[in-house]
């Protein structure tokens, strides 16, 4: 397991990037995370950007990149300076999950993201059907990212449940101190 950085990862205007597969439902996460209204959204093509705060507590500027096959080459460019990453799945769709997760390597992977703590959020968990956490941890084996703080959240963008929840992990992450790779 990683050692810890003396530096905790807390700052005001804290870095977010979230990423996921297309169709994940990030957009439709940043509009209810902004607003706390349902917003119709599209593919998003390049990203999107809002600044989000809740007083007292937490201060960020959340990018969301698109997720589309052709832009998942460019997710690179979007993490230098990233704080913590919000990595969204989409919990009814089983047969992408391999691809969600080699995603999820090559990101983690890249030089900018050592340590970065990361949320992985199991989206559209109010459909019937959906993966469990239980089932999404262990089909992407999450403990293997051993040099990360991470947690592992079930939500729904449409009805708002388990956002909170969400929210009290980033701010949790972004407090702990960062985990190095063995020297």
């Amino acid at each position: 397991m990683g050692t810890a950085h003396s530096k905790a990862r807390w700052k005001a205007g804290a870095r977010v990037v979230m990423m996921g597969l297309d169709s994940a439902g990030k957009s439709t996460l940043l509009y209810k995370l902004k607003s706390n209204q349902l917003v119709k959204t599209s593919p998003t093509v390049g990203f999107n950007v809002e600044a989000l705060e809740i007083p007292g507590q937490l201060s960020l500027t959340l990018w969301d990149i698109g997720g589309q096959d052709q832009l998942r080459c460019r997710w690179k460019d979007y993490l230098e300076g990233t704080d913590s990453l919000l990595y969204v799945l989409d919990s009814t769709d089983p047969d992408r999950l391999s691809d969600a997760l080699a995603e999820l390597e090559k990101v983690l992977n890249d030089a900018n993201m050592v340590g970065v703590p990361f949320v992985v959020l199991a989206n559209k968990q109010e459909v019937p059907g959906a993966l469990s956490l239980l089932e999404i941890k262990s089909r992407l084996n999450l403990e293997q990212f051993n040099n990360h703080n991470w947690e592992l959240r079930g939500c729904s963008a449409l009805t708002g449940e388990g956002l909170a929840e969400a929210w009290h992990a980033l701010i949790r992450l972004l407090k702990s101190p960062r985990r190095m790779p063995p020297p």
